[in-house]
C-alpha cells in the first residue's frame, strides 16, 4: 500500500513554480544564444566566399569607406540645402525695396528715391553687343553650364593662386543672380553654399534667357540704379536700347564693382574698365578687334548731373510717405511707382532762393543761420518744402523732423477752442497780472492792457489772455488744457502735447509741416488739410493705383462759422498787429507770428484763400537769435515767397474776411453788408493778371541765380528777390486750391 505524500502548502507550491520558471528561462536563453551563434557562423561562412587579398582588398575597403562617407555627405548636403530652399518660398521674385520716380504737378520729372529700377525692356530689345559685353565679362560659359561653372571656377582658382590675390571671380552669372535675389553680400562659407544650391534651383525653374533677363534687371550698378536699363537712364540719359558699344562696355564694367567704376565717381577708372570689357569681348570671340576699335578710340561720356537742383528735402519726405503707404498695403504688390506730386517748381525755387538770400542778407544781424519753409494748398497738397539752407551740407529736414517751440503761433488753437466754447471775437477778458503756483506769465512788453477783446488780444499777441482762456474753459484748468490739445490734434498737430500751464502760449514743441497743415484748416473753411505730396501714383505699367481725393481724406473738423470768426481775427493780426510785414498788395492775408523765450525760435504761419505757408528761422544748436521775432524776418520771407506764388492765379477768398474792393472804392464792409447771406461775409474773386508763363518764370529765376554767382555777391548782401521788384508770373488757375462759399444755407468746398 502506497503511502500518500502530504500535499505541499502554499509556499511550497510557489517555490516549485519559481524553480520551473528559472529552468525555462535558462533553457530559452541558451537556445537563443545558440541560434545567434549559428547565424553569425553562417554569415561568416558566406562572407568568406568573397574574401579577397592584395590590391583587390584595398579597392573594396576604399569603396566601402567611400559609400559610408558619401552617405554622411548626402545627409549633410541635405541639411545645408533645406535653409537655402526655404528662401525660395512665397513670391521670391518680389523685392521689398521701392523704386519711386517723382514728377512735379505738371508732369515733369524732379527726382527719384529708393532704388532706380526699370525692368520694362525685354531681352530681345537690347542691342546684341550689350549682351555680349555682359557675358564676355561676367560668364562666358553661361549657356553651357548647369548653374555652377566647374571649369570657370577652377580657372579662377588657378588665376588667383598665380597672382597671389583675387583677380577673377569664380561665381557663375546664375550664382550672382541667386545672391542678388536671396542672399546678402557677407563673405562666409555658409553663404557660398546657399548660393550654389540656389543657383541649381534657379536653373531647374527658369530658362537661360529668363535668368539672364533677371540678372540684367536686378544687379546693382551704382548711383542707386538696379538693372541695366535704370543704369543707362541714370548714366547716359537714354534707354539701354539706344546705347553705343562704348556705353555698353562701360555699363558691363559696373557689375564687378559699381561704386569703384561708376563714371560719375571716377570717369578715368570707368573708362579703363570699359576698355578691359572690350578686350574681353575680343578674347571671347564675340567680336573682332576691328569691330571694337571705334569704341576704344571714342570712350563713353556720362551725362553731367552736377548742375541738377532736385528738391531733395521734398523728395525725402515724399518718399517716406510713399513707403508708409506701401507698408500699409495701400499700393498693392507693386514696388515700382511713378508719383505725380503737388510740387510747384517755381514756388520751390523761389522758397529756396528766398531763404538763402534773406539769411545771407540779414542772418548775421539777427544771429540766425537756419530756416525751413512749407507752402501748401488749403487741402494739404504741399507745393514747396525747404528743410534747410544746403542739402549737401545737412540732410536733416527742419521742416518735418525738427521739434521747436511755436510760441504765439500756437495761440490760434487756444482761441479756436474758446470760440467753440461760447466766446466770440468781441468777448472781453482782463489783461492783468497772473500767477499759477510758482509760474507767472509775462507779456512781451511786460505791461498789461486791462480789459481787451479777444480780437485785440490775438492781434497784439498778449500772453495773459490765452492762459486765462485755458482756465475759463471746462470745469477745471485741466479740462481747459485738454480741450485745447484736442482741438490742436483735430486740426492736424500729431506731436504729443503735455498738459502744462504754459501750453496756451506755445511751449510744447511741434514741427513745421504739422503746423502748416493745422493752419490749412483755417484756409479751407474748417476741413482737414493733411500734408501730402502725392496727387497720383501709378505702377511701372502706368496703371493708376492711387489718387488723392480731398472729399474722402479731408473731413470737416471745425465748424465753418467758428473758422470765419478765427479768420477775421487772424486777418487783423496781419493788417493791424504783429504780422504787418507779411501783407501782400491787393490780397487778403491772415496769420500769426510766434517767438519763443530768449528768441530761440521765430515763426510766421500765414494763409490766403489760395495757399498756406509756414516759415521757421533759428539755429540748429538752439542758440538765441538777436531779438528776432516772428513778425520780422520770418514774415518777410513768407511775404517774398507768397508774392511769387500768387502771381497769375485767380484769387480765392478767405472765409470770414471781406475782400479788397476790386474797383478801388470803399467796397470792403459796404460790399459785405450788401451781399452777405445770413450775416456771413461775401466772397468774390478779383482778377489778378499775369504776364509770364511758369516756364519763363523758372528760366528767369535760373538766370538771376547765375547772375548772382557771376557777380560774386558777398555773403552779407544779395541782389536777389529782396531788392528786385515783384515778379509777375502766369500760373495755373488755382488747380488743386480750395475755396469755400455759402449759398442757400449750405457750405460748399471746392
Amino acid at each position: 500500500m502506497t503511502e500518500k505524500l502530504p500535499r505541499p502548502g502554499f509556499f511550497g507550491r510557489v517555490r516549485r513554480e519559481a524553480l520551473r520558471l528559472d529552468s525555462w528561462l535558462d533553457s530559452a536563453v541558451y537556445a537563443v544564444w545558440q541560434a545567434i551563434r549559428a547565424g553569425f557562423e553562417a554569415i561568416y561562412a558566406f562572407s568568406n566566399r568573397f574574401h579577397v587579398t592584395g590590391w583587390r582588398r584595398v579597392a573594396v575597403e576604399l569603396a566601402c569607406d567611400g559609400l559610408t562617407f558619401g552617405l554622411a555627405g548626402a545627409v549633410l548636403a541635405l541639411s545645408l540645402a533645406v535653409p537655402a530652399f526655404q528662401d525660395t518660398a512665397g513670391d521670391w521674385l518680389k523685392r521689398a525695396d521701392l523704386a519711386v520716380t517723382f514728377l512735379d504737378r505738371y508732369g515733369e520729372p524732379i527726382g527719384q528715391r529708393g532704388i532706380r529700377r526699370n525692368d520694362s525692356v525685354e531681352l530681345s530689345e537690347m542691342p546684341d553687343y550689350v549682351i555680349k559685353a555682359v557675358l564676355a565679362t561676367e560668364d562666358r560659359r553661361f549657356y553651357e553650364h548647369f548653374g555652377i561653372d566647374i571649369v570657370g571656377t577652377f580657372r579662377a582658382i588657378a588665376a588667383n593662386a598665380q597672382a597671389n590675390g583675387v583677380v577673377q571671380g569664380g561665381s557663375s552669372l546664375t550664382q550672382q543672380l541667386a545672391k542678388n535675389l536671396f542672399l546678402s553680400n557677407e563673405r562666409t562659407i555658409q553663404r557660398k553654399i546657399k548660393e550654389a544650391y540656389l543657383a541649381l534651383w534657379l536653373e531647374s525653374h527658369l530658362t537661360k534667357d529668363e535668368i539672364l533677363k533677371l540678372y540684367l534687371d536686378r544687379a546693382y550698378m551704382g548711383g542707386g540704379a538696379f538693372g541695366i536699363e535704370a543704369a543707362a537712364q541714370y548714366y547716359f540719359g537714354k534707354s539701354v536700347r539706344d546705347v553705343s558699344l562704348a556705353e555698353a562696355a562701360m555699363l558691363a564694367g559696373l557689375f564687378k564693382a559699381p561704386s569703384k567704376y561708376a563714371p560719375t565717381n571716377n570717369l578715368a577708372a570707368a573708362r579703363a574698365r570699359a576698355n578691359q570689357v572690350l578686350s574681353n569681348i575680343v578674347d571671347a570671340g564675340f567680336m573682332s578687334e576691328g569691330q571694337v576699335y571705334g569704341a576704344r578710340r571714342s570712350p563713353a561720356t556720362p551725362v553731367d548731373r552736377s548742375a541738377s537742383q532736385a528738391p531733395d528735402y521734398y523728395l525725402d519726405w515724399a518718399y517716406g510717405q510713399i513707403a508708409e503707404m506701401a507698408d500699409d498695403g495701400q499700393l498693392g504688390d507693386s514696388s515700382v511707382f511713378v508719383v505725380k506730386t503737388a510740387l510747384d517748381p517755381v514756388i520751390q525755387r523761389t522758397a529756396e532762393n528766398t531763404l538763402e538770400t534773406m539769411l545771407r542778407q540779414y542772418g548775421t544781424d539777427y544771429n540766425a543761420h537756419q530756416g525751413a519753409i512749407v507752402i501748401m494748398d488749403p487741402d494739404g497738397a504741399v507745393r514747396a518744402m525747404v528743410g534747410g539752407r544746403d542739402y549737401s551740407q545737412s540732410q536733416f529736414n527742419r521742416a518735418t523732423d525738427a521739434l521747436r517751440q511755436p510760441g504765439s503761433s500756437f495761440k490760434p488753437f487756444v482761441y479756436t477752442t474758446a470760440m467753440m466754447n461760447g466766446f466770440t471775437p468781441q468777448s472781453v477778458v482782463v489783461d492783468s497780472p497772473l500767477c499759477i503756483k510758482n509760474w507767472c506769465p509775462q507779456n512781451y512788453g511786460r505791461s498789461f492792457a486791462g480789459p481787451v477783446t479777444l480780437m485785440t488780444a490775438l492781434t497784439r499777441s498778449i500772453n495773459i489772455i490765452p492762459v486765462k482762456l485755458s482756465l475759463a474753459m471746462g470745469k477745471s484748468a485741466v479740462d481747459g488744457r485738454r480741450l485745447i490739445i484736442d482741438t490742436a490734434h483735430r486740426m492736424g498737430i500729431e506731436t504729443d502735447l503735455k498738459e502744462s500751464w504754459a501750453l496756451p502760449i506755445g511751449v510744447e514743441a511741434v514741427d513745421l509741416i504739422e503746423m502748416t497743415g493745422a493752419y490749412g484748416v483755417f484756409s479751407s473753411g474748417g476741413y482737414k488739410a493733411s500734408p501730402h505730396a502725392a496727387l497720383e501714383i501709378r505702377d511701372s505699367k502706368g496703371d493708376l493705383i492711387y489718387r488723392f481725393d480731398p472729399a474722402k481724406e479731408n473731413p470737416l473738423v471745425i465748424n465753418p462759422p467758428i473758422i470765419a470768426e478765427m479768420n477775421s481775427m487772424l486777418n487783423s493780426v496781419v493788417e493791424n498787429g504783429t504780422g504787418r510785414k507779411a501783407q501782400l498788395p491787393g490780397i487778403k492775408v491772415a496769420g500769426k507770428t510766434g517767438t519763443t523765450n530768449a528768441y530761440r525760435d521765430a515763426w510766421f504761419m500765414g494763409f490766403t484763400g489760395n495757399f498756406v505757408g509756414g516759415v521757421w528761422l533759428g539755429n540748429d544748436d538752439y542758440k538765441p537769435t538777436n531779438k528776432m521775432t516772428g513778425g520780422t524776418l520770418p514774415a518777410m520771407v513768407w511775404q517774398q515767397v507768397m508774392s511769387v506764388a500768387h502771381q497769375g492765379v485767380v484769387l480765392r477768398p478767405i472765409l470770414g474776411v471781406p475782400p479788397f474792393d476790386a474797383k478801388g472804392g470803399k467796397g470792403g464792409k459796404e460790399l459785405v453788408a450788401a451781399a452777405q447771406p445770413e450775416g456771413l461775409p461775401a466772397v468774390v474773386s478779383p482778377q489778378h493778371p499775369g504776364t509770364l508763363s511758369r516756364g519763363s518764370a523758372a528760366v528767369l529765376l535760373d538766370i538771376q541765380q547765375l547772375m548772382d554767382q557771376a557777380r560774386n555777391v558777398p555773403a552779407g548782401r544779395s541782389t536777389s528777390a529782396i531788392d528786385a521788384p515783384p515778379r509777375t508770373l502766369a500760373a495755373d488757375q488755382g488747380d488743386g486750391a480750395r475755396g469755400v462759399t455759402f449759398s442757400g444755407g449750405v457750405w460748399t468746398i471746392r
